[in-house]
């Protein structure tokens, strides 16, 4: 009998559209000779549908044996659609709902790696749009310029900015409180090359399978923000033209961090290579799974196919030992 696996993809955040396209690409690859792939779309309301029809999730639920969320942002990776699913026991891929949580609140993530003895950019958190104004002007004295302004709990670099100076920092600070961030983070800027090393568990007889670090080599003048994201301009070399050393390294924090946030199955986590050493930033827990997303490629450099990688994700929320 086929397995029947719900495949979510949409939801209320600033990345429905390139969630779309990864639900899209795990609905093209998922076996049909293992599993009955059901589309299960929700809106920019957080309205759930069924083959084009609104319906309650639990309804939408009670048909399906597993789910492979293809969400990202808010509502997909804080935790929230975990939590219903959890509500539902309906098995899932990825991580539990606390640790959606802790890992895409970057404070909390961020004193994790601290914890864990890993290198992270310093930074001065503002908690409240009423604090925006010393707590620009504290990280403006605190830190040289410039400084990276970003959201405490959005994904794909969604919000994240450069500035330097008072009246720059400020700007984005206010815009991001305005545009409905819960807190901002103005982080020290550390200078070097930006790498990715993503994790899967049970691969190949190892517990957790390190796939090798991708650099990143965003367009002239940019960092890796959410446009060349997922516009093509951004160069991806796997595995990166690191020094075995720093490659070491990279996947070695990788798994540290997948074990510190307390993670499911399978992550991402993304870093800076600077001449101090590696620099641990955010850890995403729902990696994109589009045609320009870093995780497919990865698993492609060391002859994973995708279909098979996605049935790796349901033998692994399903439990079952040859996952």
């Amino acid at each position: 009998m086929q397995t029947v696996v719900g495949v979510l993809r949409g939801g209320p955040s600033r990345e429905h559209e390139v969630s779309l396209k990864t639900g899209a690409a795990i609905l093209a690859n998922l076996p049909e000779e293992w599993y009955v792939a059901r589309d299960i779309y929700i809106d920019r309301q957080g309205v759930w549908h069924d083959r084009g029809r609104p319906m309650p999730p639990e309804r939408i639920l009670r048909q399906i044996d597993v789910a492979l969320i293809g969400l990202h942002g808010e509502y997909g990776k804080d935790g929230q659609v975990q939590k219903l699913l959890e509500q539902f026991s309906i098995p899932y891929a990825g991580a539990d709902s606390f640790s959606s949580y802790l890992a895409i609140h970057k404070v909390m993530a961020k004193a994790r790696a601290e914890e864990a003895g890993l290198l992270t950019p310093k930074f001065h958190y503002i908690e409240r749009a009423e604090d925006s104004e010393a707590g620009a002007s504290e990280a403006v004295r605190t830190f040289r310029q410039p400084v990276v302004v970003k959201p405490v709990s959005w994904g794909s670099s969604v919000g994240v900015s450069i500035a330097g100076g008072y009246a720059p920092v400020l700007a984005a600070v206010r815009q991001l409180f305005a545009e409905g961030a819960s807190g901002v983070l103005v982080e020290e800027c550390i200078r070097g090359r930006e790498a990715t090393a993503g994790i899967v568990e049970n691969l190949r007889g190892e517990t957790l399978y390190s796939l090798p670090p991708a650099e990143i080599i965003p367009p002239d003048g940019e960092f890796f923000n959410y446009k060349n994201k997922y516009d093509g301009s951004t160069r991806e070399i796997i595995p990166g033209n690191f020094s075995r050393v720093a490659n070491e390294e990279l996947q070695r924090a990788a798994k540290v961090m997948h074990r510190a946030l307390g993670l499911r199955h399978y992550s991402r986590s993304d870093f800076i290579v600077a001449p101090k050493g590696v620099y641990y930033l955010e850890t995403n827990t729902l990696p994109g799974l589009t045609s320009e997303s870093l995780l497919p490629k990865s698993l492609a450099a060391v002859g994973v196919p995708f279909r098979d990688f996605l049935s790796h994700l349901v033998n692994l929320a399903l439990g079952r030992k040859n996952g």
